[in-house]
């Protein structure tokens, strides 16, 4: 079988972390502009350099277009505005790979950014924000308690525990190996210990999530550029080549043969990318995985093949996600205990582990490295294999 074309063409050469958490005050094209700004340093490129810029902003909406004003770009080559939800960091990776690959851009910054939280109001409010006001039968849902996402995924998670028997025990091993990376971590919002008996304590949110099933809401903005495999090489940092990429979209309408809870679009996401990659699950080192809840990692996990249907709950239970465990997961703390800026969370973290600038939290074996994004109601999935190898 002949290799991709697209198989390690394109390459991460910078990144931009801005402060992240309850910073407030700033707006999200603020965020985005720094974040753009510090992905340049950190690649060593000037700003006249950067001729593509794609963009995304996430609960609070924005950045928009005007970000390129707002940074002093008179010409791009490359320019527009994207939203698939928690799936558009991958997303926005693979367009600028398909740009870089094939002579649209040379330097294409991909560059997310949100600022929901506001001074004195509690992160729950801004949930409360999305429920939305509809007619008739549409107006169904929200009579039911139905507001924002956290019913929907909890329906899910109790749709896989009825089926395969999964605990709530299961889904709180993922979030205390999430929690324990987090010490690693001087980013993460939350790095003091979790032990399972805190974790049972801790509040339901709709019953089988407790609140630390749920990913945190934070301000700040992210950015990673993306080159040329070969500009890559010449920059200043160590490049963290695309190997493989995918993505898939399906949509619950109501219909009993979808089962959209439990088989996500990671399946054809995931079976996409490991094939551009010329990979397996079992060749995975690392994942770095979109853990709005914890139940999206243990789907994620299963829908990618790490194992079967209905297994992930003994899959994650046995430390193997943990540091020290075999298949390290979420090694920054992750949208659980670090920051939550959609995709650009495990997205970033893919990035330093690659790199090897993990510090305290580097895993020993950073050869082939798994991201994921996941956006609405598991309506879209987007995968990247990253590597610090040449393909």
């Amino acid at each position: 079988m002949p290799r991709h074309p697209l198989r390690g063409a394109a390459a991460i050469c910078g990144l931009g972390l801005t402060e992240v958490g309850r910073v407030y005050d700033r707006t999200t094209s603020d965020f985005a502009a720094e974040a753009v700004l510090l992905a340049l340093a950190d690649a060593g490129l000037e700003k006249r350099e950067l001729d593509g810029l794609l963009v995304s902003g996430g609960i609070s909406g924005g950045p928009d277009l005007s970000l390129a004003y707002v940074l002093g770009l008179p010409e791009l080559a490359l320019y527009t505005q994207m939203n698939a939800y928690g799936s558009t960091a991958a997303q926005l990776v693979q367009y600028a790979a398909f740009a870089v690959a094939n002579g649209l851009a040379r330097h294409v910054a991909c560059v997310f950014a949100d600022a929901p939280l506001a001074r004195g109001e509690s992160a729950g409010k801004v949930y409360a924000g999305m429920r939305r006001t509809a007619r008739g039968i549409a107006g169904l849902p929200a009579a039911y308690g139905y507001g924002g996402p956290i019913p929907w995924y909890a329906m899910a998670a109790q749709r896989h525990m009825d089926l395969y028997g999964t605990t709530s025990e299961q889904l709180g091993a993922i979030a205390i190996a999430t929690r324990a990376w987090a010490a690693g971590n001087p980013r993460a919002a939350l790095r003091e210990p979790l032990t399972p008996d805190a974790y049972r304590a801790s509040p339901w949110v709709v019953e089988p999530l407790h609140v630390l099933d749920c990913c945190l809401v934070s301000n700040g903005g992210a950015c990673v550029i993306v080159t040329s495999a070969e500009r890559a090489r010449d920059l200043a940092r160590p490049p963290v080549y695309v190997h493989g990429m995918g993505q898939a979209h399906r949509f619950d309408l109501g219909r009993a043969d979808l089962e959209i809870a439990t088989r996500t679009p990671a399946v054809e996401s995931g079976r996409a990318a490991f094939a551009m990659a010329e990979c397996t699950p079992h060749d995975v080192t690392v994942c770095e995985l979109y853990d709005c809840y914890t139940y999206t990692v243990l789907a994620t996990f299963e829908d990618y093949g790490f194992c079967a249907k209905g297994e992930g709950g003994a899959f994650v239970s046995d430390g193997r996600l943990a540091p020290g465990g075999v298949l390290p997961t979420n090694t920054g703390g992750g949208e659980l205990s670090s920051f939550y800026l959609w995709g650009m969370t495990p997205l970033s973290e893919g990035v330093i582990q690659g790199r090897g600038d993990g510090g305290a939290r580097q895993v020993p074996d950073n050869r082939r490295i798994l991201v994921s994004g996941n956006g609405g109601l598991f309506s879209h999935h987007a995968t990247l294999v990253l590597s610090p190898e040449a393909a």
